[in-house]
């Protein structure tokens, strides 16, 4: 039996992603196979846990033996607090000044790399009593934000001598992990500053989702994003282990007409499908808007009662439309788009040339979140 959940949005659409709890608890299960037992886990679900809800599966998360979570910004840990997660938050991302002190008032730590930030928690301090949770984020070679290297023992040093803040934790992360030689040099960076700082009670962490499975890097704990939902990130030839997943997000939505178009009828805008015998047309309300790319048109298929189905014409802003033949269907039946198994957010990255994050990140919230088990 399925137990279904929803998430607190609109459901006045017959459309809707489908997001696999099992799934998911069953790909952190794998993933810690391979990871040793001292070492923390940390889920990355920033982006909304990748456009899968990250309020609605953090309690499966933590339940299937994550430690903490990484949010992109203050509001992402904010909205966690809110639904009763109490576990480790960390802003692995850049924070403005501002918001110091909210982040500080809902015990969610963030990353610092300048002296502003130690203004700006000292300040916070000073005004509150409160002492600001931090990690100190080193730029090894991503070249995105950060304390270089070079400069990285004497700002940690710094820290460490602030008693205005709580200095839980040192990070970086890996530009190209599935290179080895590049991630060699940014571990020998890595070396250069944890080496030649007391890291005693201190967090460590550099491995991300490949790092994860491909290398064994002085730490204490890993970030693991992409994999928890079901989708492998591009990996070196060689890796420590590659553990079994299952794709967590589905795309489902029902037909809300089927008509017949006759040989050499157009479908769609510009009639980029042209019929080249009499067939049956199904339409089902999800589009662009809804983050599926129109350049997916006329590329992919869908699944209806049991039977592949292509999708025709070009995707438009809230529909499509789908070649079902002579298939016994009828309005209110589903077509699914994405599923675990040969529906794949890879094979639209394939063909869009993309990555598998993005995909997950453009289905949009006006399409209803239900959670099944």
């Amino acid at each position: 039996m399925k137990n279904v959940r929803q998430s607190n949005v609109n459901i006045h659409k017959d459309a809707w992603v489908e997001i696999n709890l099992e799934s998911l608890a069953q790909n952190i299960i794998e993933i810690k196979k391979g990871i040793p037992a001292d070492k923390k886990f940390m889920a990355i679900v920033k982006a909304d846990a990748y456009g899968h809800g990250a309020s609605m599966i953090a309690q499966t998360m933590l339940a299937s033996g994550v430690d903490a979570f990484g949010v992109s910004s203050v509001d992402e840990g904010l909205d966690l607090r809110k639904v009763k997660i109490k576990c480790p938050i960390l802003v692995v991302g850049a924070i403005p000044l501002w918001a110091v002190e909210t982040a500080s008032q809902n015990d969610i730590a963030f990353s610092i790399f300048n002296e502003e930030h130690l203004r700006a928690c000292k300040d916070v301090y000073e005004r509150t009593g409160l002492r600001p949770k931090v990690h100190v984020k080193i730029d090894t070679g991503m070249n995105r934000i950060g304390v270089r290297s070079e400069n990285a023992v004497e700002y940690i040093k710094k820290v460490q001598n602030a008693d205005y803040l709580n200095f839980e934790g040192i990070f970086t992360h890996l530009a190209s992990a599935e290179e080895p030689d590049e991630t060699q040099k940014q571990v020998d960076r890595w070396h250069s500053v944890i080496d030649n700082v007391d890291t005693k009670g201190l967090t460590l962490h550099i491995q991300n989702t490949v790092g994860t499975f491909a290398y064994d890097i002085k730490s204490n704990m890993v970030r693991v994003g992409i994999s928890l939902y079901g989708l492998y990130p591009d990996l070196p030839p060689k890796v420590n282990y590659k553990p079994k997943l299952k794709q967590v997000m589905g795309l489902k939505g029902r037909i809300t007409n089927i008509h017949e178009v006759k040989e050499g009828e157009g479908v769609s805008y510009s009639h980029k499908f042209i019929a080249y015998e009499r067939t049956r047309v199904a339409t089902i309300p999800i589009g662009y808007a809804d983050g599926v790319s129109r350049n997916l048109s006329n590329k992919i298929c869908g699944l209806l009662n049991g039977q592949k189905v292509r999708q025709i014409g070009n995707i438009t802003m809230d529909q499509m439309m789908f070649d079902i033949g002579d298939i016994d269907a009828q309005p209110g039946d589903v077509i699914t788009l994405l599923d675990d198994k040969d529906l794949s957010l890879d094979s639209w990255a394939e063909i869009l040339d993309t990555i598998n994050y993005e995909l997950t990140c453009r289905l949009k919230v006006r399409l209803p979140r239900i959670y099944v088990r």
